[in-house]
């Protein structure tokens, strides 16, 4: 039988493989959205009822899958879980004309899709322990990759096929990778997923004793509701307050996107260096400080020198995803490593009280735009970026 050396390096190519397509299979159906809710026949509104299908699902799959992998072993979870996440894509190809079917498509994707990041973020931690080297921001950069490229070629082949012929080849394609990958992960008694002979796979909401749980996850939308900020509302803001011609107002998630990718890849090294503590206080000092400097310089320049104005605003962005890029792997890391409570059920914890960040951030930071203007507004995710560096007190190496 091979070294666990040997089957924990099989199993780190196995997991890189998964993250990345999870981030695919995540992010397949966003170019697709418009299509989608015209086939639907349903206004904006009801199209966010539609929505929380994936919300519910996401919420549900995590209060239950951390306990599932504490009790059963990550590997078995995985089993399921990668894939009931492109068997709910293939369902969304077939649910196009129907709301109540996508409701509980995306539910089901959802489901599937945070029981594999819970499973798989349980088995980095186990290989990291077992090679004795950091590789859990490479995990996470592989997920950006998937997402950025999904992204970018989803709208070349909109072109070229329906929407329910794009999701049923993607969501046939990762049911294929993840089965193939799934033959090279940890085994069950082999990934840790009990933790220490004290610990718990059940915690209140509000024990004293689990408030770390709250720091780390208030810290982890610190993180990424910057994300789901520059996402929804940076292309908006070099067109409208900036006067950026079209194309170019897409510079700024552009720029941001790919700094998270690259911080992600080089970010094992970062939290060799470092340790998650300062990772965190670094990234999110040093991106908040980025971000509201771009803003703060960029809007008002860009009345006088647009092209420097457009400059400096991108520089901004791609210091904010430089420093959010390891930020999110090193909560997760340090979760792991709190004392008396199971690995899986630690991170999905931090996971459900950090998805806020995506559900409700953006529509903080449209309110607070309704009310003053987008330039003030975005300077709310800077804050959270800076709130996360100042948590980062709370982690443990």
């Amino acid at each position: 039988m091979a070294s666990i050396e040997v089957r924990a390096t099989h199993a780190r190519n196995a997991i890189w493989t998964t993250f990345f397509v999870m981030g695919i299979l995540s992010m397949a159906w966003v170019p697709r959205i418009p299509e989608i809710k015209r086939s639907l026949g349903i206004n904006n509104g009801q199209f966010g009822l539609v929505l929380l299908g994936g919300t519910i699902g996401a919420v549900v799959g995590t209060q239950a899958c951390g306990r599932l992998v504490h009790h059963f072993g990550s590997k078995s979870v995985l089993r399921i879980m990668t894939v009931t996440m492109p068997v709910g894509l293939i369902l969304m190809s077939i649910s196009t004309h129907n709301v109540v079917a996508m409701f509980f498509s995306l539910f089901f994707m959802g489901f599937g899709y945070v029981g594999t990041d819970v499973s798989s973020n349980t088995q980095a931690v186990a290989i990291e322990k077992h090679l004795k080297k950091r590789y859990m921001s490479s995990f996470h950069g592989l997920w950006s990759i998937g997402s950025f490229l999904t992204t970018v070629f989803g709208g070349v082949i909109s072109h070229f096929i329906s929407p329910e012929s794009n999701l049923l080849i993607v969501g046939i394609a990762g049911i294929i990778f993840n089965l193939i990958a799934m033959q090279f992960v940890l085994r069950n008694d082999e990934d840790f997923h009990e933790g220490s002979e004290e610990a718990t796979g059940k915690i209140s909401l509000f024990e004293k004793r689990y408030l770390i749980l709250w720091l780390l996850g208030v810290a982890l939308i610190g993180a990424l509701l910057p994300e789901g900020a520059v996402s929804d509302w940076s292309a908006i803001l070099l067109k409208e307050n900036m006067g950026i011609g079209k194309g170019l107002n897409a510079t700024g998630f552009g720029c941001f996107a790919l700094a998270m990718i690259v911080s992600r890849m080089i970010g094992d090294r970062v939290l060799t260096r470092f340790g998650p503590v300062k990772t965190v206080k670094l990234g999110g000092y040093l991106g908040g400080i980025g971000m509201g400097l771009g803003i703060g310089i960029g809007i008002p320049l860009s009345h006088s020198h647009k092209s420097l104005a457009l400059i400096v605003i991108d520089l901004g962005f791609i210091i904010a995803g430089f420093g959010i890029g390891p930020m999110v792997p090193a909560m997760m890391l340090a979760a792991a490593a709190l004392p008396g409570i199971a690995p899986s059920v630690a991170m999905a914890r931090i996971g459900i009280i950090g998805m806020g960040a995506y559900f409700i951030g953006p529509t903080v930071t449209g309110g607070l735009a309704q009310a003053f203007n987008l330039p003030i507004a975005m300077f709310f995710p800077v804050a959270t970026l800076l709130l996360a560096g100042w948590l980062s007190h709370s982690l443990k190496d």
